[in-house]
């Protein structure tokens, strides 16, 4: 199959804690990043490439965006690394379209914060604890092939309620946990023409990412994610020549006829 056949996703992870730990390389030696990717490209019809935080626009440029159908997302440890344009960069290809999954402590990155617009702030407790995670919805495409009402994780990080963000267009998972704390753990939003699934688990010392179910849902949900369409992120001027149907102009208007704002081209042209 050429490119274009496939669902293109992009596998962007920090690779620091990788590169800084023992206990998290011990587990993801090639990193968590690579993990991903290759569970997601257990799927033939899916063709899954990487990008890092420390590569030249943390790896995202606008060629690879623009070649991207759905994005991962998981950060960490640098959250504030990562630079606003990129931020920007990415955000504007989710309004047009491309899909995105945000990846457990992905819930603080800058981009998860600006496609919500809100605290998605939470409760936190590291001690290795089992997590049950509940399927709310058992029709929807993220969660075929699990076998039975829920899955479980021996060992993982908690999350706890309350969790700052909107109210979910759709809730997939709930998650209990050892300690008695519950987590809106799967949820989904539609932000301009892009999809957007945050995924609790994924923990970094553990090894979340090698689970069956955990890959399976990632794959379920970079299809779900898929572009449908793009909405354009500029506002042209139709001339009335162009319209559908006959148009008489009438009135008076502030703008040029190519439908710039008369007061501003002409400062743009007395600053020439």
């Amino acid at each position: 199959m050429t490119d274009s056949n496939y669902l293109r996703v992009t596998v962007w992870g920090e690779n620091i804690h990788e590169k800084t730990s023992k206990a998290v390389s011990k587990v993801y030696p090639k990193g968590m990043h690579t993990a991903i990717a290759d569970a997601l490209n257990k799927d033939k019809t899916i063709k899954a490439v990487t990008a890092t935080l420390d590569q030249p626009e943390h790896g995202l440029t606008e060629k690879l965006l623009a070649e991207t159908d759905v994005l991962t997302w998981w950060g960490h440890a640098g959250h504030e690394q990562v630079d606003d344009k990129i931020v920007e960069r990415v955000k504007n290809r989710v309004l047009e379209g491309m899909g995105i999954i945000i990846l457990h402590s992905g819930h603080f990155a800058k981009i998860f914060k600006a496609l919500m617009g809100t605290s998605c702030a939470l409760t936190w407790r590291e001690a290795g604890e089992k997590e049950r995670l509940w399927i709310c919805n058992p029709g929807h495409p993220i969660v075929q092939g699990i076998k039975g009402p829920y899955f479980e994780l021996q060992h993982e990080e908690m999350y706890g309620e309350p969790f700052g963000i909107p109210t979910p267009d759709e809730q997939i998972f709930i998650s209990w946990f050892t300690g008695g704390e519950v987590f809106r753990s799967g949820v989904t939003y539609k932000r301009g023409n892009g999809k957007v699934f945050y995924f609790r688990p994924g923990h970094e010392t553990y090894p979340t990412y090698h689970d069956a179910n955990v890959q399976l849902v990632i794959r379920n949900a970079a299809h779900w994610a898929k572009p449908e369409g793009k909405y354009p992120q500029t506002c042209p001027n139709i001339p009335f020549d162009k319209a559908p149907e006959t148009v008489i102009p009438w009135g008076d208007s502030v703008h040029e006829d190519d439908g710039a704002i008369a007061s501003v081209a002409a400062k743009k042209k007395k600053a020439k």
